[in-house]
């Protein structure tokens, strides 16, 4: 399982795209709750860990068990529904011996993982439209568990980087037609279902979208959250009011802003660093996911190019999400900003995730 590899082919720009990410996420979560520091340089520090080590691994040798991790990946999300424990009216966590996790965000490295293998066994078959339908039938359990939670946000971005996978490992270019001929005419009607009172969609569906296309009328409730976090960015000009300040006018000490650790953590990088923080989490988030396509370009087979490809949908495809959300571009879907946000699960998963693309990058430059 470990292969000898020459230091000078390590990707060193990769981990200080994702350490310095980290610490910017660690001095905001600081700022916002300093409760949740301490627990986030524990995860950071263990992800760095399990980062290198995974690195220094055979992934191919790892990739051979993907059938064993899509089992327990099952497991724990019917464990979810089984025994799991609701918090903000959702039951998306669960706790064995003592060690609370979200098995959601631990389903993304694990379905890229099983995605990259399993296509890369089936290469030849992937233009055939009935093995897209076996990837979308073994896509189904583990999206149909999170969506149940319920945890739209997750589920949206599963589907976002499945579908990244299956485009990158060679799927029909007439499917993606298709997909798109159906997909950009269903999200158009999902919009004209929210604004109509006959509406398909749950009630706090139709009125998150109600509320990103008329915010003001729901400034007390469903916009509540994006207007004070757009205030809060645009106080703070270019600068910033400073790290962890005490200004009377921030909207952040006056508890405008609730989840600012987690989904709203940009909110507080805005606020205290300013236009020129923000563009250096933009700037990182991109240049993380830059890097792993690099590595996806130059992997010695189709799982290491998918695994690569996969983690820069889920860094730059959740990046921009979660940022758009902050700014009122997107409706609220409450999604973590990679390695920013607080949240142990997320932050080990995506350091495990890095971890993998090093051990890729590794490879193509050892060969």
């Amino acid at each position: 399982m470990f292969k000898k590899y020459k230091l000078r082919n390590y990707d060193f720009k990769l981990i200080i795209y994702c350490v310095l990410l980290t610490i910017v996420g660690i001095l905001a979560i600081s700022s916002a709750d300093s409760s949740y520091t301490q627990k986030q340089i524990f995860g950071f520090a263990v992800g760095l860990v399990m980062m290198i080590f995974i690195s220094i691994l055979d992934y191919t040798v790892m990739l051979k068990f993907v059938w064993i991790y899509y089992a327990i990946n099952l497991v724990l999300l019917l464990l979810v529904k089984i025994m799991g424990y609701d918090a903000g009216g959702a039951t998306r966590w669960v706790s064995i011996a003592g060690i609370r996790f979200q098995p959601s965000e631990s389903s993304k490295i694990i379905l890229i993982l099983f995605f990259s293998q399993f296509i890369m066994k089936s290469k030849d078959k992937i233009k055939k439209l009935y093995f897209v339908f076996i990837c979308m039938c073994l896509l189904a359990p583990p999206l149909l568990l999170i969506l149940s939670q319920p945890d739209l946000s997750t589920s949206i971005m599963i589907c976002i980087i499945f579908a990244v996978i299956l485009f990158v490992g060679g799927i029909d270019w007439k499917l993606v037609f298709v997909v798109l001929g159906v997909t950009i005419p269903s999200a158009i009607f999902v919009i004209y279902s929210a604004v109509r009172q006959d509406s398909i969609l749950e009630e706090y569906q139709q009125r998150r979208i109600l509320a990103w296309l008329h915010p003001e009328a729901y400034a007390n409730s469903e916009a509540y959250q994006t207007l004070n976090s757009m205030m809060a960015i645009g106080s703070g000009q270019l600068l910033g009011k400073g790290y962890n300040t005490n200004e009377i006018s921030s909207v952040l000490n006056s508890g405008f802003i609730s989840e600012s650790q987690t989904d709203f953590i940009f909110t507080v990088v805005g606020e205290e660093f300013g236009f020129i923080g923000a563009c250096i989490v933009v700037i990182l988030i991109l240049c993380i996911a830059i890097e792993c396509l690099i590595t996806a370009s130059k992997a010695k087979d189709m799982a290491g190019r998918l695994v690569a490809t996969g983690m820069a949908a889920w860094v730059g495809f959740q990046g921009f999400l979660n940022i758009g959300v902050a700014t009122g571009v997107l409706p609220n879907t409450g999604i973590p900003l990679p390695f920013v946000s607080y949240g142990l699960t997320s932050l080990l998963c995506i350091y495990i995730g890095m971890g993998f693309v090093m051990n890729v990058r590794l490879q193509c430059n050892n060969n």
